[in-house]
């Protein structure tokens, strides 16, 4: 048995904005800075065996006020990056409907085997997501791991904890820094909490969700 601390990464400019961010290395904005902070009090009298995060800058600042309370350096691990989404990364919804009108078509389809040219399928996605949490619970059994990550994988987690399809839009909420409790034991993930974001209360409202984009 494992425990899993799984966290999304803080606000960025390009979530207000919904631009696909996938692998580029977007900072995160004031707010999202702000989450970061507020992630690492909610955090701070949690023992932690081991912490990962995305190796992009969102996930790493999101991670670094924890890492500074706990006195505990986190692992930049690339298994936990966004799905890749190719050409279309850094692009906003008008932008792609007016240079890729094909591709946002075949997007909005939602088929876990279409990958964007030069990007990653939702199955591919998946299979890396879930290979890195087999190989994790495996060589920490009996331990507690905070991972700092992107909201796609929280996406794939979700989905295979509740036996959903990988096709198909996104369905659940995933706050930026909300605290999401989830256990691996004998080749099963079992959801204990999702989405705990009371630590926020206060901050400006988070963007609305958009299942297309939203990463």
């Amino acid at each position: 048995m494992t425990d899993f601390i799984v966290v999304r990464h803080g606000e960025t400019d390009w979530n207000r904005q919904q631009r696909f961010q996938g692998h580029v290395d977007v900072p995160l904005n004031a707010t999202g800075l702000q989450q970061a902070q507020r992630l690492a009090g909610a955090l701070a009298g949690q023992r932690f065996d081991l912490l990962l995060s995305s190796d992009l800058r969102r996930a790493r600042q999101t991670v670094q006020p924890l890492e500074q309370a706990l006195a505990h350096p986190a692992r930049p691990e690339a298994a936990l990056r966004e799905q890749c989404f190719g050409v279309l990364e850094g692009l906003d919804v008008p932008t792609i409907r007016t240079r890729h009108p094909t591709l946002w078509a075949r997007w909005l389809q939602h088929d876990a085997d279409y990958a964007l040219p030069e990007g990653e399928s939702v199955r591919q996605f998946h299979a890396r997501v879930l290979g890195m949490l087999r190989t994790l619970s495996e060589t920490h059994a009996q331990q507690t791991l905070l991972l700092v990550t992107h909201g796609g994988v929280l996406d794939m987690l979700w989905r295979t904890a509740h036996g959903f399809s990988l096709h198909g839009p996104r369905e659940c909420a995933i706050p930026n820094t909300g605290i999401n409790r989830l256990r691996w034991r004998n080749g099963t993930l079992d959801i204990l909490r999702w989405a705990d974001d009371a630590h926020l209360q206060g901050l400006p409202e988070q963007p609305p969700t958009a299942p297309p984009t939203e990463r």
